[in-house]
């Protein structure tokens, strides 16, 4: 089984949900979310750790395969006291997709895949480590894409950020040339905290296209539709792509111009995805 061969490599939006929370599973899953992150770190009290672990586990069987398919676990940061427990839950569970916060290390992000051989992982870059340490990190066993966890890293390079996180572009810029040179799909842009600011939230999912990411965190149900709408490919996209793929099948893979361009594997690739992500592959 190749643990990257899942759906969230495409998906546009990762909704956030307390692991705590266990009514609320369902509901985030039919939310129109294409991912679900179960969360037992950041919206989790320590008191509350073995809660949220025994609330995910005793829900898990209720799940069909193609929900579990969209669902991923937030593990707490490696190091922590309660990563482990986390990861022995994954490997009962034998979850899909694991989020690893606070990522640092080649090392952290192999060693969870050594004991979940079968799940695709998402390393969280929130710290002046994880962004130093990005090439090694994307370039890790079984990583399926970046995430940026934006306020996280804000608070440890001493940021004080503008609305629309201006000071953080360097580094967003970074995690996307990361992920294109490390051959994963495109990276997931961090959160926007407002759940009320539907302007700024919009704002903040173009821009994240924009600047090459392919899907954004959410936290709360009302972020998800705007952000789906803001990642799914136009109509003039997807006609580009579907061209693509056609001069790319008569070409047989040879060299081939359109519209004057030369297409090459990126763009080729590129169609692929937007493609996938319409829902026309």
């Amino acid at each position: 089984m190749n643990p990257l061969n899942t759906p969230l490599g495409f998906s546009t939006n990762f909704l956030f949900v307390p692991g705590t929370r266990p009514e609320r599973f369902l509901k985030a899953l039919d939310s129109g979310a294409s991912g679900v992150v179960l969360d037992l770190e950041d919206a989790v009290a320590e008191e509350d750790k073995d809660v949220a672990r025994n609330a995910i586990r005793n829900a898990w069987p209720q799940f069909s395969d193609e929900q579990k398919q969209r669902l991923v676990i937030r593990s707490n940061s490696p190091g922590s006291k309660f990563y482990s427990a986390d990861l022995m839950l994954a490997q009962e569970l034998k979850v899909g997709c694991l989020l690893i916060p606070k990522s640092e290390s080649l090392d952290q992000i192999n060693g969870a895949a050594l004991v979940l051989p079968n799940t695709a992982i998402i390393p969280m870059i929130e710290t002046a480590i994880g962004l130093d340490r990005l090439r090694e990190i994307s370039n890790s066993n079984q990583v399926l894409r970046l995430a940026l966890g934006n306020l996280d890293l804000q608070a440890d390079l001493g940021m004080i950020c503008d609305a629309q996180e201006t000071e953080l572009q360097t580094a967003r810029y970074q995690i996307v040339l990361a992920s294109r040179l490390a051959q994963i799909a495109p990276p997931i842009d961090g959160v926007t905290p407002s759940t009320d600011d539907l302007p700024r939230i919009t704002e903040d999912a173009e821009r994240a296209k924009r600047m090459g990411f392919g899907a954004k965190l959410c936290i709360h149900p009302k972020q998800v539709a705007i952000v789906q709408a803001a990642f799914m490919p136009t109509e003039e996209e997807v006609n580009w792509a579907q061209r693509v793929i056609q001069a790319d099948q008569a070409s047989k893979g040879g060299a081939v111009k359109l519209d004057g361009k030369m297409i090459d594997r990126p763009v080729v690739l590129l169609a692929k995805r937007t493609l996938a992500v319409a829902g026309k592959h």
